[in-house]
């Protein structure tokens, strides 16, 4: 296979790492990107020293024979119906989160992906975070054993100083906090501690005067497949510097972020430190994209499935619905297992 050629739909924050991290690459190229404001799209690229073509319409940019795949950047409210066409017409799909508002949506993706066979992933992006891969390598390694219980945290304050706060506080197109960015706590429970059966959840208002449409704070207990427990947190409005707590309690010891206690050290008297880059901020140029990316690139020349791909991370999705009903409903609700 030649070089790899990328659409990009978007030309937002997230959408510019990820046009620098296939532009970066020498098996890769930006061969366009979809944005109705023409003139804003040329200067975007103009920024980014990268020469595409710029297409208005999702639809024309699919149908182009010479595109490979896609970058879903998109608002969510039109991510499903762009993710049915891009497989409909055989494009490999790099998909955002969250990668649909509701369930229906979700599932109607699932039905295109799975008819078409494409190469996906899905934008929990901390999975190529380094201190995750720290963490799952221990994991794996037995150094905390059978996971019991997980505590996962995500502050992180989307006020008015991020462009996409105009559109992502709204019910809309934010969703709930889980939706626009807890998700993110909700798969890394997962991704640490296994699958999710059944969730209590309650949700709460920062300020009497908040723009949000919805509770910009949730917490959910979990109860896990494994037989532990397992909490998240989400707040969208708080006052504190952007933190994702990873808070691990295993039969053989315990990770606390980066610091280990393991009974593979058994001269220890405290917590080791593992010097390593922690997700501690809320910009995405800090975000490992380009570790995403090259998983996906190899996934589609290889014919191998991502870190996260869209059946995984439909997991996740599943789980933060299944939240936001235990919100609205003031009751526990099961988790629809779909492996």
């Amino acid at each position: 296979m030649s070089k790899l050629r990328f659409i990009v739909a978007g030309t937002g924050w997230v959408a510019g790492e990820y046009l620098k991290a296939i532009h970066a690459r020498e098996d890769a190229e930006v061969y366009g990107i979809v944005s109705q404001n023409t003139e804003h799209a040329k200067k975007r690229l103009a920024e980014l020293s990268i020469d595409a073509r710029i297409f208005s319409r999702f639809e024309d940019a699919v149908q182009d024979a010479n595109a490979d795949a896609v970058v879903l950047c998109s608002t969510p409210d039109i991510r499903a119906e762009q993710t049915v066409l891009a497989a409909r017409h055989g494009k490999h799909i790099v998909l955002e989160k969250p990668m649909a508002l509701d369930r229906k949506s979700l599932w109607t993706m699932a039905d295109a992906i799975e008819a078409s066979q494409v190469q996906t992933v899905v934008g929990f992006v901390l999975r190529w975070n380094p201190s995750f891969k720290n963490t799952k390598a221990l994991i794996e390694d037995d150094a905390i054993g059978r996971v019991f219980m997980a505590q996962i945290d995500y502050w992180h304050h989307v006020g008015p100083q991020y462009p996409q706060y105009r559109w992502s506080k709204t019910k809309a197109l934010g969703g709930s906090s889980m939706l626009s960015a807890g998700c993110h706590a909700v798969d890394a429970v997962r991704y640490f501690a296994g699958d999710i059966e059944e969730v209590t959840a309650y949700g709460c208002r920062t300020w009497a005067d908040s723009d949000y449409e919805f509770d910009p704070n949730a917490i959910a207990i979990f109860k896990l497949a494994n037989g532990g427990i397992g909490k998240v947190s989400s707040s969208l409005e708080c006052k504190t510097t952007y933190k994702f707590n990873v808070h691990l309690l295993g039969e053989k010891g315990a990770i606390l972020n980066n610091q280990l206690y393991s009974h593979k050290l058994p001269g220890q008297t405290d917590y080791a430190t593992i010097p390593t880059i922690l997700p501690d901020s809320g910009d995405v140029s800090h975000h490992p994209f380009v570790e995403e990316i090259d998983d996906f690139v190899q996934a589609v020349r290889h014919k191998t499935k991502t870190r996260c791909d869209f059946f995984d991370a439909l997991q996740s999705m599943e789980t933060s619905y299944a939240i936001d009903e235990s919100i609205a409903s003031g009751k526990s609700v099961k988790v629809p297992r779909t492996k």
